[in-house]
């Protein structure tokens, strides 16, 4: 594959799978499990952040380190998988991946073994070049890393690629690997932090993409 063309990485919790309830519900799971107060749906978008121990240290009020955290990353996990039937496809998501005219691949923070057949489930592994979620036995950490290793194993250039995703965290990693990204406002993270980052914004899908033409043919 190329680096010459533009590639786009997309993300998929909060993106273009719709699952911000159930990780509401299962982060509600984890603050129960220590007492901790019920978050709605807008303060978890205000709040929430990566690493995920940070977030959670906040809102519980107490530190967490990493053999807590992996306590409770499983607690959050097994609350997910319960309702992640329940789950459908951002409304564009289907008709924004065709609107890009270039490779695409989906890279995630979700466990890699879990990620690949759902990803095969909802009928979309053929849109993407490759398909890459969490290879570690706890979750939580930045995208960063996970972002420079998909695009090694791709052999597509940083520069080259946009990031469509639905957190900060996504366009701090497409800015580490020399990239660009579009941030989406129908997942994870207020619309307006996502603004206040200075990162394109999109409120739709189809935006998100009309948006990563346009940043990168400027970046060409």
């Amino acid at each position: 594959m190329t680096s010459a063309h533009p590639h786009l990485v997309w993300d998929w919790n909060g993106t273009l799978l719709n699952d911000l309830s159930l990780v509401v519900s299962a982060t509600n799971v984890v603050f129960a499990s220590l007492g901790g107060p019920t978050v709605t749906l807008d303060e978890h978008r205000v709040r929430f952040r990566r690493p995920i121990a940070e977030y959670y240290a906040e809102v519980l009020g107490q530190a967490v380190n990493d053999d807590e955290f992996g306590r409770l990353d499983k607690i959050f996990h097994d609350a997910y998988r319960t309702g992640l039937t329940t789950c459908e496809l951002a409304d564009d998501a289907r008709a924004a991946m065709a609107a890009w005219p270039g490779s695409q691949s989906l890279l995630s923070m979700w466990f890699h073994e879990e990620l690949v057949p759902t990803v095969h489930t909802y009928g979309l592994t053929s849109h993407f070049a490759r398909v890459d979620g969490l290879r570690a036995t706890v979750g939580g950490g930045r995208k960063a890393e996970p972002l420079q290793l998909h695009l090694a194993e791709l052999s597509v250039d940083g520069s080259s690629v946009v990031l469509i995703g639905d957190s900060i965290d996504d366009a701090d990693a497409a800015l580490e690997v020399g990239g660009r990204a579009v941030l989406y406002t129908g997942g994870f993270t207020d619309p307006a932090r996502l603004r206040a980052s200075g990162h394109p914004v999109a409120d739709t899908l189809i935006e998100a993409v009309t948006l990563a033409r346009e940043v990168s043919s400027a970046g060409r």
